[in-house]
């Protein structure tokens, strides 16, 4: 038997108001061929049906956290805290929009690796997995780090090798080991939304730790990728902000770390014809912000 498949696994999911979307996910799990041992559920504040829906889950070992709404990297942050406490050698992180295939817990409990993700399609069957191959953060003239991903690398699940070394993830399918956790510490909640996965990716790869991408680990993402956000927006501010984070933090030259400041003056610059007034004052308020955000928050910090 290997390594990983004597070892227990929590899974941590995530969510907020959207209890229709978690059965379907807390179904996945409970379809597993390989049951995890707990399943620790941070429910961000949902005002709708999902604690009837978390009431009703005898058949999971379930924990449930409820706290206020400290969004996707708050509640990994407390989820993966909670898993660590209580002693579980894998934490498995879940969103509440992907189904698990029967086997993926199996498949992946299988290889013996610190660092794993699962490898997510869409309803149809079409690979839309966004890890990167390539997350660039030596080359200040490269505006976006991740160069290119396990979808736009390979055409189909059955052209990809059967583990693919990748540079970021998204929590959404992603395994870590515990003794990662003691080494690099936990998500950081001070990102709230976006790109705390991928600067959690970074603080492993640093520490020596390759992640590999399992091609038959499948995850059904249920809704489209949304990769269009508005930057004007609230969520503009936080994909400026952490954007600007993980370069100061981890980029790997002086050119790096000031790029932040030339893509705040280039949409400053051209707000009068792209953008307009709001996101200028997003990137501004992004980088003002990012400046006091250049170490990890002391949470975050590894367990002690």
């Amino acid at each position: 038997m290997s390594e990983g498949l004597r070892e227990t696994v929590a899974v941590v999911v995530v969510t907020h108001n959207r209890a229709d979307l978690l059965v379907g996910m807390l179904d996945g799990l409970a379809a597993q061929t390989r049951r995890p041992d707990a399943v620790v559920v941070v429910d961000n504040a949902s005002t709708d049906r999902t604690g009837e829906v978390l009431a009703a889950r005898t058949d999971l070992p379930l924990q449930v956290i409820t706290q206020d709404n400290l969004g996707g990297a708050g509640g990994f942050h407390r989820g993966v805290r909670a898993a660590y406490d209580a002693g579980w050698d894998r934490v498995w992180l879940m969103d509440d929009d992907v189904v698990p295939a029967p086997d993926c817990l199996e498949v992946m409990m299988g290889v013996d690796a610190d660092c794993l993700i699962a490898v997510r399609e869409d309803r149809s069957g079409a690979l839309v997995e966004k890890a990167a191959v390539d997350f660039d953060l030596r080359n200040p003239l490269a505006i976006r780090p991740k160069r290119a991903t396990v979808d736009s690398t390979y055409a189909d699940r059955a052209s990809m090798p059967e583990l693919v070394e990748v540079q970021n993830v998204a929590f959404e399918g992603f395994m870590v080991r515990r003794d990662v956790v003691t080494e690099i510490g936990l998500p950081d909640p001070a990102f709230f939304i976006f790109f705390d996965d991928a600067e959690y990716a970074v603080r492993a790869r640093r520490a020596g730790r390759r992640i590999w991408a399992v091609r038959d680990a499948v995850l059904v993402r249920q809704l489209e990728f949304n990769q269009q956000h508005d930057l004007a927006g609230w969520k503009g501010f936080y994909m400026y902000r952490n954007l600007f984070v993980v370069h100061l933090r981890h980029g790997e030259n002086p050119l790096v770390r000031l790029k932040p400041w030339l893509i705040a003056l280039v949409v400053v610059l051209l707000s009068p014809v792209r953008g307009g007034r709001a996101e200028a004052r997003n990137v501004i308020r992004a980088m003002a912000s990012a400046r006091g955000m250049r170490r990890l928050t002391d949470s975050a910090r590894p367990p002690r």
